[in-house]
């Protein structure tokens, strides 16, 4: 049964590292598997610790290759983290505990719900993010509202990234477990 349970956890976590590293793949501004990875963990790791951990650093890893590697130029030194790191990660762990409540069992309305809830989530807490540490936009409430108008553009990326990554992991891990019926056991329970 262990080895039952390691595979699961294997393969839920390689679906979250492909995901989250197809962000160095060429694509449209925020159409990214932010929202998509922390639900997928959060609907199927059975150990809280993991439903956060393995998304969360996952991210985080690709954040490192992205800044480093895709965006070095624009750094004068390794960058561990970023102006607005906090943010993301924030809305992020927001996110997981969307998921939690949402995810409980994995239908598609429930799944569309909790996907268009994390796109929401991520755009009001990064934007607020960008308007309360940057000196771009005044803080006022006129200076929010600009910040917020500002995002507006990228959150259909936002929306529509979110829907295609939850469908492709979610449709994928249901497939693997129509081929792999060992993928389908649960033996610990969410506590």
């Amino acid at each position: 049964m262990k080895k039952n349970i390691s595979l699961r956890i294997s393969t839920i976590t390689l679906l979250i590292l492909l995901a989250a590293f197809s962000r160095l793949i060429p694509h449209p501004s925020n159409f990214a598997p932010i929202g998509a990875m922390a639900l997928f963990g959060t609907a199927y790791f059975t150990q809280r610790y993991l439903a956060f951990f393995i998304p969360i650093v996952s991210m985080w890893l690709s954040d490192l290759v992205l800044n480093n590697v895709v965006y070095g130029r624009y750094f004068d030194r390794f960058v561990w983290g970023y102006d607005g790191f906090y943010w993301t990660y924030g809305a992020f762990i927001l996110i997981c505990l969307v998921g939690f409540v949402l995810l409980k069992k994995v239908k598609p309305q429930r799944l569309i719900v909790a996907s268009l809830s994390a796109s929401v989530l991520f755009f009001l807490i990064s934007n607020f993010g960008v308007w309360a540490s940057d000196t771009m936009y005044p803080k006022s409430l006129s200076g929010l509202i600009t910040c917020y108008a500002a995002g507006i553009p990228f959150f259909k990326n936002t929306l529509l990234g979110d829907l295609v990554f939850c469908s492709v992991m979610f449709g994928a891990f249901k497939y693997a477990q129509y081929k792999f019926p060992v993928l389908r056991y649960h033996t610990v329970s969410k506590k």
